[in-house]
């Protein structure tokens, strides 16, 4: 399998970019270095480009008439190799050549045919949906694996996701044309589709892991038996006595939250002092100093894991590279030692592997403005990973496994065979 065509471009008018775009897919396509017959496009746009979503997915459409299938979605900003695009006109397009058994588009009005095999898939929400986690839930429950990856779209306009699928709509909703508002849509990949998947935190923690032993709702009462607030308060070395530094110490903290610990892995903060993949990072939305407590941004009931913690520039760059190394490792075939003439030695055991696409998923409030220059999430990408394709978008919300995170990234690696 060879590296899929990807391209990305910035002009004031769609069609510009849309030419630019087909004019680097075009090269590829013909250069015999990358796939030549993809039959799946990822579409991603930024919300300038909103208004005219439908105008270019026809354009893409009717120009590469091989790919029969499109998903994507809009975000206030998109990402590719080594770029991001914030707040300006920009689009990034992915074709990905794999076996036309091993995927489905699916949507409101293309649902995923319970006849599919889905391993796992690549999801897009809008915002507006209600009940998203439950929503989440329900597809993971129909992949073999309960993996998913992607994200809610983001926009200062309205929400747009593509989905078109040459496997057919729901009859009477033809006019759709790929392009609607509201839901949940997608791919789903087969089990020939091999993907390896990564989480990153990116938010350093400020205190110990607590449980919560009181809670009602989104209010958290009581941690390992004493009053939430003063918990907090004591935490941040702060008091109410001076509101002002208070409230300013506290605007600043999140919560990380996890379910109780069965093992390790599932730890609220590892031992390296990450979060766990496992931990989903929620604002503190309002202080009760009547009960003692605090309001954060999700239910909470007695029995999670708690700690404080704070978004962190250097925290987050460490544990995107981290992730990225994982990912590296995870190609490379495992050794095992056997015994010789000589001593002890070691062979290769397992298929050494390649990356021949990528989709990054990050949160709105990363990117290069939180890493410290332009580009910089997706520079430290390129430069762990090297020059391999890759799309993405600045979502409001970010999935993996049936979990909707918020300040994470999101990285999925699409892997072949480097023999």
């Amino acid at each position: 399998m060879l590296p899929f065509p990807f391209a990305h471009a910035t002009h004031p008018q769609w069609q510009g970019a849309a030419a630019l775009v087909l004019a680097q897919l075009r090269a590829q396509l013909a250069g015999g270095s990358h796939a030549s017959a993809p039959g799946l496009g990822l579409l991603y746009i930024t919300d300038d480009y909103v208004d005219v979503a439908r105008d270019i997915l026809d354009y893409l459409g009717a120009e590469l008439p091989g790919v029969t299938d499109w998903s994507g979605t809009v975000g206030i900003g998109i990402a590719s190799n080594n770029v991001e695009y914030f707040d300006e006109p920009a689009l990034a397009v992915m074709l990905l050549e794999i076996p036309s058994d091993q995927f489905r588009v699916f949507s409101g009005v293309s649902p995923l045919n319970l006849g599919f095999e889905a391993q796992t898939a690549l999801v897009h929400v809008d915002p507006s949906t209600p009940d998203v986690t439950e929503l989440l839930g329900d597809m993971a429950r129909r992949t073999e694996s309960g993996y998913l990856f992607g994200g809610l779209s983001s926009s200062r306009r309205r929400s747009v996701q593509f989905a078109l699928s040459g496997d057919g709509t729901l009859p009477g909703q033809a006019r759709s044309k790929g392009v609607f508002s509201g839901g949940m849509s997608g791919v789903a990949f087969g089990p020939q589709i091999d993907v390896i998947s990564r989480v990153t935190q990116g938010c350093k923690p400020v205190s110990k892991v607590r449980v919560v032993t009181e809670a009602r709702d989104n209010v958290v009462i009581a941690l390992d038996g004493d009053p939430a607030l003063d918990v907090l308060l004591a935490d941040l070395k702060v008091s109410l006595d001076q509101p002002e530094a208070a409230l300013s110490a506290v605007r600043a903290t999140l919560v990380a939250l996890a379910a109780p610990r069965t093992g390790a892995s599932n730890a609220a903060v590892r031992l390296t002092g990450n979060l766990g993949n496992e931990t989903q990072v929620r604002q503190i939305i309002g202080l009760d100093p009547g009960r003692r407590a605090i309001a954060v941004g999700d239910a909470v009931h007695p029995g999670l894991q708690l700690a404080f913690c704070r978004r962190n520039a250097e925290t987050a760059r460490a544990d995107l590279m981290r992730i990225c190394a994982e990912i590296r490792e995870e190609l490379e075939p495992s050794e095992v030692e056997y015994a010789s003439v000589d001593g002890p030695s070691a062979e290769p055991v397992g298929e050494r592997k390649r990356i021949v696409g990528a989709v990054y998923v990050s949160c709105v409030g990363r990117g290069g403005a939180h890493f410290g220059w332009p580009h910089a999430e997706m520079q430290i990408v390129r430069q762990a990973l090297g020059d391999v394709p890759l799309v993405g978008f600045f979502a409001s919300g970010e999935v993996a496994y049936e979990h909707l995170y918020a300040f994470t990234g999101v990285l999925t690696v699409f892997t072949a065979s480097a023999d």
